[in-house]
């Protein structure tokens, strides 16, 4: 018998964070690398937030809390549901966590079961299909193809439920495409699922407030309330907020399934950070107008990086409407050989053969379960994107 559990065979190291690992390797060697492929927000946290968790540590909130948030946090969540969603929760309806991932975690560890199925639109998220993994589940792609905008369609939600299907997880805007949903979009896909009331939705809006050119989130129970009582609303601070680094995420569900996420939270981490917690007040209470600011910010960069990606030969870059993510068709440059002789074969030798001549790092797309294509965030400046993109159209051309 081996020492390591049969579990761990069935996932992976999130690859998003792996190539993000080599990056920092070449630049610790002295290489100029430029790195693309972490889905992280460059602006600073804001001051106030700051000063909320500086106000904290002086107070000496630094003891452990309740398993799963301080009363005052799912006050304030309550109350950010409520008002930015229409969605009406009690305190006893809301998980606080370590980073939406352990969200995501703990929703799927406490109630998946050996041949479970859960839907999961592709391009998806690295973690998705390991966590569902993990917790013996089987993920089912749905797949989103670049002709409709990556964005999922109703004939093909439906053809993949079946009996064994316990959960639909969604993700938008998505990450890796950016592509975000109209309510009429939505209201098409939620149809499906009032057809199967055996299915619950996980849907994860961490991007919720990056979205530009004029369209309106919304969010899946906000648009068919018939399926309140059996969808989970997971959201988190790092994107919007700018605190990746806080480790803070939040759900609004049914309190039984909020009940079996705290006990297993309870095994586990228990209380999230303390100090991150009231620094989380006071971003869902305090002022909000520096995510327009970003937003336009990031909307910018958007306009520049998909007009220079698809003045490189073999790319094309679609337009997204939401996140900080383009995702990019590297078609053209399948089969061809860099000046070094290294043949590109797909997308995860393009991605690495771009990093390795250019420095440039980007995520290749088969790691969210669709090629050829891949990953580029732009929260960076616009400089260092404007670099960043003429190295990959020099790459390109020099390509044979």
């Amino acid at each position: 018998m081996g020492f390591f559990a049969d579990s761990l065979n069935r996932i992976q190291l999130s690859q998003t964070m792996g190539i993000s690992a080599k990056a920092r390797a070449l630049a610790a060697e002295g290489r100029d690398i430029i790195v693309l492929s972490q889905g992280e927000p460059d602006f600073n946290t804001p001051d106030n937030i700051k000063e909320a968790a500086i106000r904290a540590l002086r107070e000496n909130k630094t003891r452990y809390t309740d398993i799963d948030g301080v009363p005052e946090l799912k006050d304030a969540i309550c109350g950010k549901f409520k008002r930015e969603n229409g969605l009406e929760y009690n305190r006893s309806q809301i998980s606080v966590s370590t980073g939406g991932k352990q969200v995501l975690y703990n929703a799927l560890l406490a109630t998946l079961n050996p041949g479970d199925e859960v839907v999961i639109p592709a391009p998806y998220w690295v973690s998705y299909a390991d966590i569902v993994l993990l917790g013996g589940g089987k993920p089912v792609e749905a797949p989103c193809t670049q002709a409709h905008g990556f964005k999922l369609q109703p004939d093909v939600l439906d053809k993949a439920i079946t009996p064994k299907t316990k959960w639909f997880m969604f993700n938008a805007p998505c990450n890796p495409t950016g592509a975000a949903y109209t309510r009429d979009e939505l209201k098409a896909l939620t149809d499906v699922l009032m057809r199967h009331p055996h299915v619950w939705v996980l849907t994860d809006d961490m991007y919720e407030h990056l979205i530009f050119d004029d369209l309106k989130f919304y969010t899946i129970a906000q648009v068919e309330p018939g399926l309140y009582e059996r969808t989970l609303t997971v959201n988190g601070f790092s994107k919007a907020y700018c605190m990746t680094g806080w480790r803070l995420g939040y759900a609004g569900g049914p309190k039984p399934l909020i009940d079996a996420m705290r006990k297993l939270q309870s095994q586990s981490t228990s209380n999230p950070s303390s100090i991150s917690q009231w620094a989380g007040i006071e971003a869902l209470t305090g002022p909000q107008d520096f995510i327009p600011k970003n937003n336009e910010a990031f909307r910018e960069r958007r306009d520049l990086v998909v007009s220079m990606l698809n003045q490189a030969k073999g790319i094309k870059c679609a337009t997204p409407q939401g996140a900080f993510y383009v995702y990019p068709s590297c078609e053209g440059a399948i089969g061809k050989t860099t000046p070094g002789g290294k043949k590109i074969n797909n997308d995860e030798d393009f991605v690495t053969a771009l990093l390795e001549d250019t420095g440039a790092a980007t995520v290749h797309g088969a790691a969210f379960a669709l090629s050829p294509f891949f990953r580029i965030s732009y929260a960076s400046s616009l400089d260092v994107l404007e670099d960043a993109c003429a190295r990959i159209q020099r790459f390109c051309a020099s390509l044979k």
